[in-house]
């Protein structure tokens, strides 16, 4: 084969470090910006937090000379290094209290003494209660529902055989309270010679433990072990000891009518015993509440100002960042070549995640305004009003990728007069209707939503029924879309919602 030279154009795009940066710091959340900030401030030094009394910021383009950083640096160094030492000037003067009129009759003091210490106590809290104090632990350890039944265990007089049983009955027993493991499974895991009969004995030992109803095996034993802790004279118990023994399925399938003729009960009485049943808790182990509150930090605030909606970042999602001044003033005082060429780098790094991080926010305040200017409909009348919107259509109106528009909006959340919601909440897809208009589905289930809960509980909306209605105000939706909406907010089937009138 012949060799020979050739020569070709063509473009190529590159991802530079600073692009990549940038689209990092696009994607990540409020929290976890956070802590991309404090991993960036621990590692470069060349980076500080600006005080809150600080009206100005150090604005840092990527292109500016180091000189004339270098130089300003250098001069507010040397003002400091002037003050610093006048300063210790100051202190090393010293007066000679054996000398004739230097030793003051009084010395001043900056405070009185009732304002350092005062024997009645003051909270300063609104009228200063002691007991107004929380002095519990704010970060202690969750109680989970095992260790709240491990600590009554604790206090219940057993042999250490029982509460060996007892403790593996307790580590089967799941977060919602039930046993879901055979007490026979239980028995043989001990590898001990103990009879089946005295495992059941501890387990109804501590089904007597708090809340009432955890170490059950199944939802009728449950119920029922809520019942016998009730009075013996609250009204219907007998009937709803015996609907939930005899008849719990019949009563799952809301086949009143049945059950009206198996109790031998009139529909008033029915009900009262229903509405008892109702007082019961299905899920006791529920009630130890072991998950953290998890708290979301808005990214943006809008609010209505003069007739306008308006558009504002969170001020307290990050910190204000600047150059700090006087590890920059090093670079033209290192002696070696390798400590300014360290220095230059953390500058140059200071300077790139500066620039990223003002990308970041001016970014996400041009795509929160433009979807705020799209729905301003849904601020102000609720979710009925929601229009359809795509990314496609954020991403022509601002001339951006689509892929930053999902960045942008990804873990992003906006506070509105209606609540907290994410970004891409605003985003849904659309129906047509019969006008030649378009429905977003967001304002479809926000219809359904609004039918189901005016109908009559005795005779439940279907959905055919409710695709119906829709399709006389214009709406055409198929009965299989309504299910799925109605499945995606948690809304049970007509069957399960039907009550007893």
């Amino acid at each position: 084969m012949k060799q020979s030279l050739q020569l070709r154009l063509g473009q190529q795009l590159n991802m530079t470090p600073q692009l990549q940066q940038a689209i990092r710091l696009l994607q990540l959340s409020t929290l976890d910006l956070q802590v991309e900030i404090q991993q960036t401030l621990e590692s470069n030094i060349m980076l500080e937090v600006a005080e809150e009394d600080d009206d100005f910021e150090i604005e840092t383009p990527v292109n500016d000379k180091l000189e004339t950083e270098t130089e300003a640096a250098t001069t507010e160094n040397e003002a400091y290094e002037n003050a610093e030492s006048t300063a210790n000037n100051e202190e090393s003067t010293e007066i000679n209290l054996d000398e004739p009129g230097n030793m003051p009759l009084e010395l001043t003091v900056d405070s009185e003494w009732e304002d350092v210490y005062d024997g009645n106590y003051t909270s300063d809290l609104p009228g200063g209660d002691f007991n107004a104090h929380d002095f519990s632990p704010q970060n202690s350890a969750i109680e989970t529902l095992q260790d709240h039944l491990l600590w009554q265990l604790e206090l219940t007089p057993l042999s250490d055989t029982d509460k060996m049983i007892a403790r593996s009955l307790i580590d089967a027993i799941d977060e919602e309270g039930y046993l879901r493991t055979k007490v026979e499974e239980i028995a043989q895991s001990l590898e001990l010679e103990i009879d089946i009969r005295e495992v059941e004995v501890v387990l109804m030992r501590i089904q007597q433990f708090d809340p009432t109803g955890v170490g059950a095996r199944d939802l009728r034993e449950c119920l029922l072990l809520q019942l016998k802790e009730l009075p013996p004279t609250t009204p219907m118990l007998k009937e709803a000891n015996l609907l939930i023994r005899e008849y719990l399925s019949v009563l799952g399938a809301k086949d009143y009518t049945q059950l009206l003729k198996r109790l031998k009960l009139n529909r008033e009485q029915l009900q009262q015993v229903i509405q008892l049943i109702q007082t019961l808790n299905p899920r006791p182990g529920t009630k130890i509440d072991s998950h953290t509150a998890s708290y979301i930090v808005p990214d943006v605030f809008v609010k209505k100002i003069k007739g306008q909606w308006r558009v504002d970042l969170n001020p307290d999602i990050a910190p204000r960042l600047r150059i700090n001044g006087y590890y920059m003033s090093l670079i033209t005082r290192a002696k070696n070549k390798s400590e300014v060429d360290s220095l230059k780098n953390h500058l140059q790094e200071a300077r790139w995640f500066i620039k990223s991080l003002r990308s970041r926010h001016e970014t996400l305040l041009r795509v929160a305004s433009c979807i705020v200017e799209k729905q301003k409909e849904f601020l102000d009348y609720g979710e009925e009003a929601m229009k359809p919107l795509v990314l496609h259509d954020i991403a022509t109106e601002l001339q951006m990728h689509e892929s930053t528009i999902s960045r942008v909006t990804t873990q992003k959340f906006i506070h509105t007069p209606r609540g907290i919601f994410e970004l891409k909440y605003f985003f849904s897809s659309h129906v047509n209707t019969d006008s030649g208009g378009e429905c977003s589905s967001t304002a479809i289930r926000a219809l359904i939503k609004k039918l189901i809960a005016v109908e009559n509980s005795a005779k439940p909306l279907s959905d055919s029924k409710i695709a119906d209605t829709l399709s006389k105000r214009g709406i055409q939706v198929a009965r299989r879309t309504v299910a799925k909406y109605r499945e995606a907010m948690g809304i049970p089937p007509s069957n399960e919602r039907k009550l007893l009138a």
